[in-house]
């Protein structure tokens, strides 16, 4: 049996499994071959609405669930996935595209935001203080929002699902999770699972639509929801926040990036090619932190141009299921058109291709892994995220003015850069106007760390100490003596 008939594809619903409303489905494909994996039921906003009735019935008995108790579920679901990581890793390359050993990475990396909220479960405090005039006891407790939506991508089907999901479960919230139409397989596993290891009834509720809009817009602007978290583009990213601000909602957004990938003239040129090949070609290039425009000091340039164009020259494009394939297809034939566009426009205005620079193979969604040189400041990609295999180089002399250079522009998630000095890293460092920023390395994600960036690519933070915080309000009360 393959990995994808073991997976139920009814929507989720307090704890049963059910067809959408009228029996609508929707087709989930193999980006690879085109080919239709699988149906899914496709939820109408009545489906939405039974969803959030769930979480809300649900919500107040799961609040007094003991710390400890929500803390071994997260635990039990962590070692599951990582006994069944061959199961998940083949389901996402079958519906995402990403080779099968980097799905593999995937679920190592998503499964430990189990393991990491199931340890932070049984940590939420308060404070006990005396008041500045003795009269009084000052006492603070942390407790659950509330229902939570949860919009997941479809770039990380597995990790991006327990980012959001292991936080909330640890706080004792409920939830009302939609996948992307396009990799919603995934996450009706990752519910199967969490149903197996005892999650209540209610308590994650899963729909999956073709209608993303006309299924969570009225469960935003319901006021038995209490937070919403997003992650995805800027431009829905706004939308939702209007939406929300009718309930005035808890909100968490993680939206679009544009990574500058800085190497300064005293750079070890070994690590900056390796973590450069990290930052652009994690997930095909299809991930918020990708580096998007790489700054290069002109001593150098020429030398890291060639050492990259060598390296994603060398990568074997194919069928993620596929032994040594090591790049697989992009998401659809849309996301093609756009890197394409993007490509195309570069080398219209003077960018010169190194290497790749069109589409590849006859049927599936591939793009050639691709390096250009000498791309002007004002081509599309420099101020668009690219979400593909392509690096663009541009060069530059001074530190101030490559700094200003990474900074012009709306996003501010993450930022990358290589150099020996130390002053420089902390100088640097500093100076970058992003949430996140990797210094000699390429990855910067980690589930122990605050993931999240400033200005147009969102705000709130997953993972880290603070993740759990963004599901819990601060309750204070006042003793009087």
């Amino acid at each position: 049996m393959s990995a994808v008939e073991k997976v139920q594809t009814g929507l989720f619903i307090a704890g049963q499994w059910r067809p959408a409303e009228g029996g609508r489905t929707l087709e989930v494909h193999n980006p690879a071959t085109e080919e239709v994996l699988a149906t899914v039921a496709d939820a109408t906003p009545a489906d939405g609405l039974a969803a959030l009735d769930a979480a809300v019935a649900a919500q107040a008995d799961w609040a007094k669930t003991p710390p400890r108790d929500r803390s071994e579920i997260l635990r039990a679901a962590y070692d599951l996935i990582t006994e069944r990581a061959d199961f998940f890793a083949e389901l996402m390359t079958l519906e995402m595209g990403k080779p099968l050993a980097e799905a593999k990475g995937e679920v190592t990396y998503g499964a430990e935001f189990f393991r990491w909220f199931a340890e932070e479960a049984v940590r939420i405090s308060g404070r006990w203080a005396v008041a500045p005039n003795g009269a009084t006891r000052l006492s603070t407790m942390k407790q659950p929002v509330g229902p939570c939506l949860m919009i997941t991508p479809w770039n990380f089907p597995l990790a991006m699902g327990t980012r959001k999901i292991g936080p909330a479960i640890a706080a004792g919230c409920t939830m009302v999770v939609k996948p992307a139409a396009e990799t919603p397989l995934t996450m009706l596993a990752l519910a199967q699972l969490l149903e197996e290891v005892g999650l209540p009834k209610g308590v994650l509720n899963v729909v999956t639509t073709s209608d993303s809009g006309g299924v969570m817009e009225p469960l935003i602007r319901d006021p038995r929801s209490r937070k919403l978290t997003f992650t995805g583009s800027t431009p829905v990213g706004r939308k939702l926040v209007e939406q929300s601000a009718e309930q005035l909602l808890r909100v968490s957004m993680e939206l679009g990036g544009n990574a500058p990938f800085i190497v300064f003239e005293d750079a070890d040129l070994d690590k900056a090619v390796e973590g450069a090949m990290l930052a652009k070609m994690r997930n095909i290039g299809e991930a918020c932190t990708a580096a998007n425009r790489f700054y290069v000091h002109e001593s150098v340039a020429e030398e890291f141009g060639r050492r990259l164009a060598d390296k994603m020259g060398a990568m074997t494009v194919g069928n993620g299921m596929d032994d040594g394939v090591t790049v697989g297809p992009l998401i659809t034939a849309k996301a093609v058109q756009k890197v394409d566009a993007l490509v195309q426009d570069a080398i219209g205005r003077g960018a010169k291709v190194v290497t790749g620079g069109s589409t590849t193979g006859d049927k599936g969604y591939f793009y050639a892994p691709t390096v250009l040189n000498e791309v002007p400041g004002d081509a599309d990609m420099v101020r668009e995220e690219i979400f593909g295999p392509v690096a663009g180089l541009q060069t530059f002399t001074d530190e101030d003015d490559v700094v200003r250079r990474a900074n012009d522009t709306e996003f501010g998630l993450v930022a990358y850069f290589f150099t020996r000095d130390l002053s420089r890293s902390i100088r640097v460092s500093e100076a970058l106007e992003y949430g996140m920023v990797g210094v000699n390395q390429g990855i910067v994600s980690n589930p122990a760390a605050p993931f999240g960036g400033v200005k147009a690519s969102g705000f709130g933070r997953e993972g880290g100490f603070e993740g759990i915080e963004e599901y819990l309000e601060t309750k204070y009360v006042g003793f009087a003596l």
